[in-house]
Parts: structure tokens; C-alpha cells; sequence
């Protein structure tokens, strides 16, 4: 028995390096996996685009904990429904059909009337009765839970994707390569992180984000609507969340739990810029993308989201405040 195994094992041996060996006897050139360097430039190409995606998911839910300190648990299911929403206008057998571009902007629209209907109907209502932020905390989680099975109810266990720019050939960045559809996802991001900072900062709107955001009390008595405030960064928050959504759907897949598995990334993103900082947030969610794809040259990828969070502990114990956080004295 033990003969026969070791002939079975000196037969495969043969199978497999005889091919090689019948090329190099001809002089011709067997061919070699990407290099190091290739694979390491195609991490990171794929880190960045990862993490501008997380980027613009996170923006928002970092700017609803600086205006009234809540943490959104149901934000990532925003995701969700953004994706999800576009699909159904876009590939869905029961939908219109739309061709992408209109329907993820609908999609947007959605999200950001989803974001103030929440802000009106749920926390408005329950700031005013004074209600904790521990108990409104629990109350994202249930909501999450909500909104994740009434997708699933209606969406379905089954991925997909949208109808157009499904598959498309690479293009060249030296040794690496992206598709069309990538990089118009990655550079869209881009623009869109840079349009929330112009607007942050160039805007009276934006102006009283800031001011609410630093010091609520003081923003209300020097004339800012701080209600109204808060409305448009619920809104803000939905349709950048809807638009993440899309893009993620975009360059992976549409899932009914996509959001929720983002959902780490995106508090990693924002705790580990610093709580409340939209800036924080776009840095730190590109550090989580980034160190996430690189990570996987070493370790398996089942392993890519441990190492991003590994690095956001790591940079907790240097400077706790985050990356672009502000220092606060306790006591």
C-alpha cells in the first residue's frame, strides 16, 4: 500500500512539472506570477479605493456624533438601502429598468429623505422628552435590526449586481491595473470628500455644522437654527450613505447585510481620525482601506479586516484622541 502511494505521489509530480520542463527544453519562457512589488502597488490601488468608499459611508455618521453625540447603529443599514434601492430601479426584474447613473442619484435622494424622516420622526421626538443617549443608542440597534430584515424581506438572501459596468477589462498602471468602472468609482469618491469640505467650510450651512458641532449651546445662543442644523446632517448623512452604498455595490456586490458588514470599518474609520471630525473621519477610513488590501499580501484575506483594526488599536495607545482629534481634558 505504502508503494503504491508513493507511486501515485511520483506520477502527479510528473504531471505537474512536465509541462515546465517541456518549455524550458524548447527555449520557451514559462510564465511567472506578478512580483511583489505588482501585487503590492494592486493592494494598494485597491486600498485606496476602498478606503475613499468607507470614506464617504463614515462622513456622516461622524458628523451626526459631533452635532448630538449619538452613535448611529442603523446607519449602516442606510447603506444598505441605498444599494439596494438602486438595484431595484436599475437590474430588478420588478423595476423600470433606469440606467445606472439615474437611478443611484435617486438612490442619493432616497437616502437623504430616509435620513430626515428618521431625524423627524424618531430622534427629534425623543431629544425632546429628554430621553438618554444611552437609551436612544439602544434604539439605533433595534431600528438596525428593523431596517435590515425589512430589506431582507424585500431584497432577498441572493447577491447581485447592476446591469451595466459589470465586466471590463484592466487598465494599465504600471504593473498593477483597474478597471474603468474602478477608477471612476475611486475618483468620484474623491470629488465627493472634497465637495464636503468645501462645504464644511465655505458655506453658512457648513459654517453652522462646525459651530453646532464645537459647541452646541453656544451655537444655539448666537442665532444658529441648531434643529435645522441637525436636520440637514441627518439628510447629509442618508444620501452620502445611499451614494457609499452604490459605489461599494458598484466595484463588489449587492447584498441584504452589506452595511452591516461595513459598519466595523466605518467606527474604526471615524474612531480612529477622531470622533465628531468629518477630516477624522476621510483620513482614517483611507488608513482602514489601505492597511485592510495591504494587509493581505502576508495574511489571508479571511484576516484583512483584523489587521485594519489591529493598526486602529495600535495608534489608540500613541495618541487616544485620534489621528485629527482633539485633545480633551477629563475632570
Amino acid at each position: 500500500m505504502r508503494y503504491q502511494r508513493m507511486l501515485v505521489t511520483g506520477l502527479a509530480l510528473v504531471l505537474v512539472t512536465a509541462p515546465a520542463i517541456f518549455a524550458r527544453a524548447q527555449g520557451e519562457e514559462v510564465p511567472r506570477g506578478p512580483t511583489f512589488a505588482a501585487r503590492a502597488l494592486q493592494a494598494l490601488i485597491d486600498g485606496i479605493q476602498f478606503g475613499v468608499i468607507i470614506a464617504i459611508t463614515s462622513v456622516g455618521l461622524s458628523l451626526i456624533f459631533g452635532t448630538i453625540h449619538l452613535i448611529n447603529f442603523a446607519h449602516g443599514e442606510f447603506v444598505t438601502i441605498g444599494a439596494t434601492f438602486a438595484f431595484f430601479l436599475n437590474a430588478s426584474a420588478a423595476g423600470p429598468g433606469w440606467h445606472l447613473i439615474p437611478a443611484a442619484f435617486a438612490a442619493v435622494v432616497f437616502g437623504a429623505l430616509l435620513g430626515g424622516a428618521v431625524e423627524r420622526g424618531i430622534w427629534r421626538p425623543l431629544r425632546a422628552r429628554g430621553t438618554g443617549l444611552i437609551n436612544m443608542f439602544i434604539v439605533t440597534i433595534g431600528l438596525s435590526l428593523l431596517l435590515r430584515h425589512v430589506v431582507l424581506v424585500l431584497y432577498g438572501t441572493r447577491p447581485a449586481s447592476y446591469a451595466q459596468y459589470d465586466i471590463q477589462s484592466t487598465i494599465g498602471i504600471g504593473p498593477a491595473g483597474i478597471t474603468p468602472r474602478d477608477l471612476t468609482v475611486t475618483l468620484l469618491s474623491v470629488l465627493v470628500l472634497l465637495g464636503i469640505a468645501a462645504l464644511l467650510q465655505k458655506t453658512r450651512i457648513g459654517t453652522a455644522v462646525r459651530a453646532v458641532s464645537a459647541n452646541r449651546d453656544l451655537a444655539e445662543a448666537s442665532g444658529i437654527d441648531v434643529q435645522r442644523v441637525v436636520l440637514f446632517v441627518w439628510m447629509l448623512a442618508g444620501g452620502l450613505a445611499a451614494l457609499g452604498g452604490v459605489f461599494f455595490g458598484l466595484v463588489e456586490i449587492v447584498t441584504w447585510d452589506m452595511g452591516f458588514k461595513l459598519l466595523l470599518l466605518m467606527f474604526a474609520g471615524i474612531i480612529l481620525g477622531g470622533l465628531g471630525s468629518a477630516y477624522g473621519a476621510m483620513a482614517g477610513s483611507l488608513v482602514i482601506g489601505v492597511v485592510a488590501q495591504m494587509s493581505t499580501l502576508w495574511f489571508p484575506v479571511d484576516l484583512q479586516y483584523a489587521w485594519a483594526l489591529l493598526v486602529l488599536i495600535l495608534v489608540l495607545l500613541v495618541r487616544p484622541q485620534g489621528i485629527l482629534g482633539r485633545a480633551e481634558r477629563v475632570g
